[in-house]
């Protein structure tokens, strides 16, 4: 791939996009309406019409459902050349090409890499070569989960973050009591604080689910034809196993680019425009690991989509820190850290169904946990993110709204006014 003057570019370039996610799709949009009238090519290695991702359970739970089109442009409505169904297996930029596992090869004159990530299946023999072992990334896993879980009487989760129990949530719908495997002490250790996390884990135990904290798995026995019939713990706990649903990461799907002189570290390495160390090539979206939220994969899959145009735009958004989490009825968001380091000043509020934490440093917030009422997440997350000391404010932290930072001007308009951290010490 190589860089073009930019007027020629627009009029007579070829732009190649690899992922028919969200970043990506969100990029093609923008290519169009800033003017591109080149070749578009979408290159997606999946059959379907590009979905929403978040509702995968409901897939698991309820079978083959339509699937949730509703934050993505539709793709008949983006002017472009559609390769669905076929995985990029290599980058050529010698003959700047970006070749199929069909063989085809695709030409041209710039690359946008927006191939997201996929699930990360641990490296214990036996588990990824499996064929009971699925990931829970894509309609093909939800379908497989779906038809195996229907006759599975002994099924075993890897991971207990979101995506774990987005799984149990879906198996104990079907009548399943999963067993649940995680290595961290609390379950949600990378959304939520241990209290916040308790609820949710008392109502799925409820349930019948069984939780294993603070384990990992060691090993696997698996029977003649390969498939894993039982998982052994670290501690040496058998569990005995007819399906296991690996949820414990996840890795940027990079595989294509081995060799293609394009810079990765976890994920595509890129700079402030979105561009990667090869000319012409830029990425957008999680296979750059700057955030873990559909809004910034939107904003990613624009600004890089500007910038293919010759319009410079930064990307500044690395405020990704926000977590929903929402089982049993029970919805929870954690922004910013939710768990205090040294120096750091804690303020928790138990209410009847709901809790409330917030984190300080120096007078400015830098995490809060809402569980319960949501209601001010916005509030919270407008402070934490643009960094406004609160500790001049003499009044509790949970009645702090933006009223207490307007004032007036001489003539009665509302001036804004942060103040100045001179006076630490509020009340909870």
């Amino acid at each position: 791939m190589k860089s073009r003057n930019s007027d020629s570019f627009k009029t007579n370039g070829r732009i190649v996009i690899v992922g028919a996610s969200l970043a990506g799709l969100r990029g093609a949009e923008a290519l169009r309406k800033e003017g591109f009238t080149g070749h578009l090519t979408i290159i997606g290695d999946e059959p379907y019409e590009p979905y929403d991702r978040p509702p995968l359970s409901k897939q698991v739970q309820k079978g083959w459902v339509k699937a949730d089109h509703t934050k993505l442009p539709r793709m008949r409505a983006i002017d472009a050349e559609w390769r669905l169904g076929v995985a990029a297996t290599r980058l050529d930029r010698t003959k700047e090409v970006v070749q199929l596992a069909n063989g085809d090869e695709v030409p041209g004159d710039a690359l946008l890499i927006a191939t997201g990530v996929r699930s990360s299946i641990p490296p214990v023999h036996g588990l990824r070569d499996a064929e009971n072992v699925h990931g829970l990334h894509d309609l093909s896993d939800a379908k497989a989960i779906r038809e195996k879980a229907a006759n599975a009487d002994n099924i075993v989760i890897i991971g207990a973050g979101l995506v774990g129990l987005d799984a149990a949530y879906a198996i104990v719908e079907m009548g399943k009591k999963p067993v649940i495997v995680e290595m961290a002490d609390t379950i949600l250790a990378a959304n939520l604080d241990a209290r916040a996390a308790s609820v949710y884990m008392a109502k799925f135990e409820e349930a019948g689910c069984s939780f294993r904290l603070g384990r990992r798995v060691d090993g696997t026995e698996c029977d003649a034809s390969g498939a894993v019939t039982a998982l052994t713990l670290d501690d040496g706990e058998q569990l005995p196993c007819s399906l296991v649903i690996a949820a414990a990461g996840v890795r940027p799907s990079i595989e294509f680019l081995k060799n293609s002189g394009v810079a990765c570290e976890q994920g595509v390495t890129v700079n402030e425009y979105l561009a990667a160390s090869a000319a012409g090539v830029y990425a957008a979206g999680d296979v750059t690991l700057l955030s873990g939220i559909w809004p910034n994969a939107v904003k990613q899959g624009e600004a890089a989509a500007m910038n293919m145009c010759g319009v410079p735009t930064v990307y500044g958004d690395a405020f990704a820190l926000k977590n929903t989490v929402n089982f049993f009825g029970i919805v929870s968001l954690s922004v910013g850290r939710f768990t205090a380091s040294d120096g750091d000043v804690e303020y928790c509020r138990e209410a009847r169904g709901g809790y409330e934490k917030v984190i300080t440093r120096d007078g400015v917030p830098v995490g809060v946990i809402l569980q319960g009422d949501i209601s001010r997440s916005g509030f919270w997350q407008y402070l934490i993110k643009n960094k406004i000391n609160i500790a001049a404010i003499r009044k509790p932290v949970r009645k702090i709204s933006f009223a207490d930072f307007y004032g007036f001007e001489a003539n009665g308009e509302y001036k804004w006014a942060a103040p100045a951290c001179n006076n630490p010490g509020f009340r909870s």
